[in-house]
């Protein structure tokens, strides 16, 4: 983190299926402990969603399955504001007033445009050209300190400080305020695929084998925990020597990850074994870790009443956190009277 002081974290997520242990890893749990330093916004961003064609009921039951995920995972909505984007409107307007600030030349240049729209860019949505001035309207909205990303959104957080540094220019106003980027965090951020250690676990890989779901049974994660890939060495005393075995290097950040101790400490248990001894150890530490979080998703996803009540709840004090920013832009561009 930067040595500025955080004062409000603002994160948000696309609903749009069922959460993976690199989820958990990667982002979740670190808002999880985030809720401890300072207050804090989580977003369902279903707004980004609509770059891609979903069926509305589908749409509507990622949202709140999300919800539950969270929920379960450790976010607590008495604590922190979790909501749904869509029910911001303030969202969508700021965009629009962002974009007559944003440039063509920035958008095009995104690497998540690039990748995305591949060669077929005259056939890819608006939306996902547009994107990223979205992203930076959820973030300036809230005006947070910090805003946790990986180190694939960092540029996404730079085009944010872009936007909002050229519309404070030319308004002669400081309407926002640049957020910081926070990447790391303490705990795995980069979980890769139980079938390939070059990979990133992701729930597109046509492989269920690939990842640990956060709905899988323990069966399950103890069946993909033994079939994941390694090699044929003993583990090392020094992780320095993992460098070239992405598949060992990937199992044993995971179990640091999961039981907070360090690579180091995890070595000196289990220097000079196999993979046989070393896969039940973090197939029960998974186990412990995501049980209880599966079976309170499971309560939770049935309680569509208490869900869409949280979700209420938390979109009424998030319209309210992001009204004075909304006027203050309306007014810097002459669009209110007030």
């Amino acid at each position: 983190m930067t040595s500025a002081p955080v004062t409000r974290v603002l994160s948000g997520i696309q609903p749009t299926g069922n959460l993976h242990l690199g989820n958990l890893l990667g982002a979740i749990l670190r808002w999880v402990r985030m809720q401890e330093e300072a207050p804090c916004l989580f977003f369902l961003a279903d707004l980004h969603s609509l770059s891609d064609h979903i069926p509305a009921a589908t749409r509507l039951a990622q949202v709140r399955a999300m919800a539950a995920a969270l929920i379960a995972s450790g976010i607590d909505p008495a604590r922190s504001v979790l909501f749904a984007q869509s029910d911001v409107p303030a969202h969508a307007e700021l965009c629009w007033m962002l974009n007559g600030t944003a440039r063509m030349g920035w958008l095009s240049r995104m690497t998540q445009w690039k990748d995305k729209s591949g060669k077929n860019k005259e056939g890819a949505s608006v939306a996902l050209f547009d994107y990223p001035v979205l992203q930076a309207a959820d973030i300036l909205l809230y005006r947070p300190s910090h805003v946790p990303v990986g180190e694939d959104q960092k540029q996404h957080i730079e085009l944010t400080r872009d936007i909002a540094t050229k519309f404070n220019l030319d308004t002669g106003t400081e309407t926002f305020v640049l957020p910081e980027p926070f990447i790391g965090g303490g705990v795995a951020a980069r979980v890769m695929s139980l079938r390939d250690g070059s990979a990133k676990m992701s729930k597109s890989d046509p492989s269920d084998m690939s990842r640990v779901n956060l709905v899988d049974s323990d069966e399950e994660i103890a069946a993909k925990i033994r079939k994941a890939r390694t090699d044929p060495d003993p583990l090392p005393g020094d992780p320095e020597l993992l460098k070239d075995r992405p598949e060992a290097r990937n199992l044993v950040g995971i179990m640091a990850a999961v039981t907070g101790e360090s690579e180091t400490a995890i070595l000196a248990r289990f220097e000079g074994q196999g993979f046989g001894a070393f896969k039940p150890a973090l197939a029960d530490a998974l186990v412990a870790l995501i049980a209880p979080i599966r079976a309170r998703y499971t309560e939770l996803e049935r309680d569509t009443a208490e869900l869409d009540r949280i979700l209420d709840t938390g979109a009424a004090r998030a319209a309210e956190l992001a009204a004075p920013t909304l006027h203050d832009a309306k007014r810097a561009l002459g669009l209110s009277r007030r």
